[in-house]
């Protein structure tokens, strides 16, 4: 990606760090999730964020992590391969003094192959549009270890991307809009 300057912003919408405006650098492909989108995903995901071990994939601005440390989470991580972006979001959590908030600078592929010091209780995955990786996302993050029981995972890709997703994962909701569709899973309780 290449970095063309640093004109954007996001905005945080709900708790803690409600109205805060965070610097986004313009790279390409970065496309921040919509404020729409995100009060959707929230509403949904209402009560499940305070306390949460929260793993944001595929970061980029940050803005679905950031909204969740807003609200309560007990921990982010925030795995983002560009250097600029990952740089930025270093920043941001210093912006808001979060000192739950960690950057991983690292491909997300490369990164969910090594064991996980503990278990996400949510996580969001926003790939980049036709790069085809929400599907090894999953089933790495399934098969590794990386999800607690009754973790919600929330994924964003271009619309009319088919994909698998692990078979005992149940569809909460789904949302089409603009180029984007997205769903909300939660993990099944394994015995």
């Amino acid at each position: 990606m290449a970095v063309k300057g640093n004109s954007g912003q996001i905005r945080i919408i709900s708790g803690l760090y409600r109205g805060r405006k965070l610097p986004v650098q313009d790279l390409e492909g970065l496309r921040p999730t919509t404020d729409r989108v995100k009060e959707t995903l929230f509403n949904w995901l209402q009560g499940q964020t305070q306390g949460a071990r929260v793993l944001d994939c595929f970061a980029g601005a940050g803005a679905l992590g950031f909204e969740a440390l807003s609200r309560h989470a007990a921990s982010l991580v925030l795995v983002e391969k560009d250097k600029n972006a990952a740089r930025q979001l270093v920043d941001n959590l210093a912006r808001l003094d979060a000192k739950a908030g960690h950057v991983v600078q690292a491909d997300v592929l490369d990164w969910l192959a090594n064991t996980p010091a503990e278990p996400a209780d949510l996580v969001f995955i926003d790939p980049p549009f036709g790069k085809q990786l929400a599907a090894p996302t999953l089933a790495l993050l399934e098969s590794g270890g990386w999800l607690s029981d009754g973790a919600w995972v929330y994924v964003e890709v271009e619309k009319g991307l088919d994909f698998a997703w692990p078979s005992n994962w149940r569809l909460h909701r789904e949302l089409n809009a603009g180029q984007v569709q997205a769903k909300l899973f939660q993990r099944e309780v394994t015995e």
